[in-house]
């Protein structure tokens, strides 16, 4: 499939291709894709949380938060892009192009929001969600075979795919008596603190602090 077939405005093509890098090196050409980004983020997520409360009438809510993160998670959007080929296509600075912009995990990632943005202007959100329902959503029972991936699994794999460390969580706060003790678990991202978690445990505020984390990396 020819990507740049499904748009009418071919500009919105080129716009949802377009880094911020490029924009630095030809002043006055155009505007970033990053508004397009941030469009195509809220239509991604509102899509496919309609499509699988739709599709399980049975689940929980915590069960599709954690579904619907495994389908529009960074490294699966990055894949997507890799399949379209979005990052021979990518305008980009030449130092973004020099450091491995056209493979980096997030800027592929965005892009695909930004396609997304781009096709909801160009064609409403009938053409926007025929494209997530074809390209993203048909892969559902390919993620649904492979167990769900908790917070801090997912954060640790966006984190590692941009080639950082590890996520480290440490002991914000200890509230409360021996008895019944809250936690507040902070997690650092390359040494900087990223977010917290508050939980009965040590295990639940780490996971509640990569829940946090993930709304930053996602």
């Amino acid at each position: 499939m020819k990507l740049e077939s499904l748009f009418t405005d071919q500009s919105l093509f080129t716009l949802a291709l377009t880094h911020r890098s490029w924009v630095n090196e030809h002043a006055n050409s155009r505007e970033s894709n990053e508004r397009l980004e941030f469009l195509g983020d809220a239509i991604l997520e509102f899509i496919v949380s309609k499509e699988i409360f739709k599709q399980f009438p049975d689940k929980e809510e915590g069960y599709l938060t954690v579904l619907r993160a495994n389908l529009v998670n960074t490294v699966n959007l990055a894949k997507l892009a890799q399949k379209l080929g979005l990052g021979e296509k990518l305008l980009l600075s030449k130092g973004e192009e020099e450091t491995g912009g056209r493979t980096n995990t997030s800027l592929l990632a965005d892009t695909v929001e930004a396609i997304i943005g781009a096709l909801f202007i160009d064609g409403g959100i009938a053409k926007a969600e025929d494209f997530i329902q074809t390209q993203l959503l048909a892969t559902i029972d390919e993620t649904l075979a492979m167990p769900l991936k908790d917070a801090k699994s997912r954060l640790q794999e966006i984190v590692q795919s941009q080639g950082l460390p590890a996520p480290r969580y440490i002991v914000a706060h200890e509230n409360g008596p021996d008895h019944s003790k809250e936690f507040t678990i902070e997690v650092l991202v390359d040494g900087k603190p990223i977010a917290q978690g508050t939980g009965k445990n040590k295990s639940e505020g780490a996971q509640k602090a990569a829940e946090k984390a993930l709304e930053v990396y996602t």
